[in-house]
């Protein structure tokens, strides 16, 4: 893995080395660098190259830098579908069918796949180098071979077997493209999947702390872990949707199909040409006057029956081509659903825990009410024994206050009669269910 980092690292250009070594000596010299040059026309023809690891169908890889329009013309798609790929933009998961390539934005993985090569954007992240490896390796085990034409005098070869090629596959055949693609999405669900087992190896031991022991710290760590889950339930949802509007859409299926579009242009081209070669003018002149002759009509009929044919062919061979990238995807979406199945169920654990805090709070704040409540009742009992001592502590005279005896029994009844009210109080909660008693 070290040695395919350092050499599928950018290799630092002459004139960068150059100019450094100019900057050293003018700054040891005293004289400012760059004095009167203008860097203007620099930065402006230095703007849109990008490094590129391109991996070809033999496995082997290469940096390549290239800019962004040479790389519209070279893979025939429109700007915003670079912009796509573009690092500087987070952007969601996407997979894209175009005429001559296909677009992969898959996390870390943005590709653009074509029938005879990927284009990675180079970067340092292991998953990218992973991505490569994984390429190469499967390319160069020699699993299912990738029909494809090797030269012009094959063209006609292969447009005859075209049919027993693709009327039996073999179960380990894969085109190139399709082997790419496969690779994407297996970093991609690996990647997805491998976050969502690390989410849960933290999120179950926490959660059964929090329900043990209920704190501002708990609290905080369950909050940042639900907006962790949050956000990798929406990028394994949106690759769960991508996965699915392919399986739905056929038309965007047989589009992704690069090396049966590849073939059957070249065989067009191959036709022409062996017709050319054989002296068969196209554009022979008729006369408008005498009907054409017997030979000039079969001919005109047969090309008829072999168009027609050739169109069935293609429509058949098509429906298999969609039927292979349809068993594809549904492998990997039926991985990344039960990656989203995984995360529901974690969320689900969560909310049950919430769930579960909140009847605990909800209970202790019931204890402190019903506390609360026996605490005022007792209260107003003491407030009876002030409002008797406010009575006879007016300022009139009565016998009452001859008689030794008088102050305790005045307690005796205040008491008996405090007692009897708070027992009334605590039956009438008691009889309204407003405390378990």
């Amino acid at each position: 893995m070290a040695d395919l980092k350092e050499r599928l690292l950018p290799l630092k250009p002459q004139s960068a080395i150059n100019l450094r070594g100019t900057t050293s000596q003018a700054s040891a010299s005293g004289r400012q660098p760059f004095q009167g040059l203008d860097l203007s026309g620099l930065k402006k023809r230095g703007q849109g190259l990008r490094s590129w690891i391109r991996v070809d169908t033999s496995g082997t890889s290469q940096v390549i830098e290239v800019d962004k329009f040479t790389m519209m013309r070279r893979c025939d798609l429109p700007a915003r579908d670079l912009r796509l790929l573009d690092p500087l933009f987070v952007y969601p998961s996407t997979i894209l069918g175009r005429e001559k390539a296909i677009v992969v934005n898959l996390e870390q993985i943005r590709c653009i796949i074509t029938a005879d090569e990927v284009l990675l954007l180079n970067s340092l992240d292991s998953y990218v180098l992973q991505y490569v490896v994984e390429l190469q390796r499967r390319l160069t085990s020699g699993v299912g071979e990738v029909w494809q034409p090797e030269g012009p005098e094959l063209n006609r070869r292969s447009c005859r077997n075209f049919d027993n090629v693709y009327g039996s596959p073999s179960p380990d055949y894969l085109p190139f493209e399709f082997r790419a693609l496969e690779v994407a999405l297996e970093s991609a669900c690996t990647f997805l999947d491998s976050q969502a087992a690390e989410l849960e190896v933290e999120a179950y031991p926490l959660l059964d702390e929090l329900t043990s022991k209920i704190s501002t710290l708990n609290l905080e760590r369950v909050r940042r872990l639900k907006s962790r889950l949050v956000a990798l339930t929406r990028r394994v949802q949106k690759v769960r949707d991508e996965i699915e509007q392919l399986m739905d859409d056929d038309g965007d299926m047989a589009e992704m199909y690069l090396s049966e579009k590849k073939s059957r242009m070249e065989c067009d081209q191959s036709m022409m040409r062996f017709r050319s070669n054989d002296g068969l003018s196209v554009s022979a002149p008729v006369s408008p006057v005498s009907s054409p002759p017997e030979s000039r009509r079969l001919e005109k009929s047969l090309s008829m029956a072999r168009s027609r044919h050739e169109s069935t062919k293609s429509s058949e061979s098509a429906t298999e081509s969609i039927e292979e990238l349809e068993m594809l995807l549904e492998a990997y979406f039926v991985l990344i659903d039960s990656t989203l199945n995984k995360l529901t169920s974690l969320k689900e654990y969560i909310d049950d825990t919430e769930d579960f805090i909140n009847i605990q709070l909800d209970n202790v704040r019931n204890q402190l009410i019903q506390f609360e409540l026996l605490l005022t009742t007792a209260t107003f009992v003491v407030a009876i024994f002030g409002v008797v001592t406010g009575i006879f502590g007016m300022n009139f005279s009565i016998p009452f206050f001859d008689d030794p005896g008088a102050f305790k029994w005045v307690l005796i009844i205040t008491g008996v009669c405090g007692i009897i009210i708070f027992c009334a109080f605590v039956w009438f909660f008691k009889y309204r269910r407003l405390m378990p008693l």
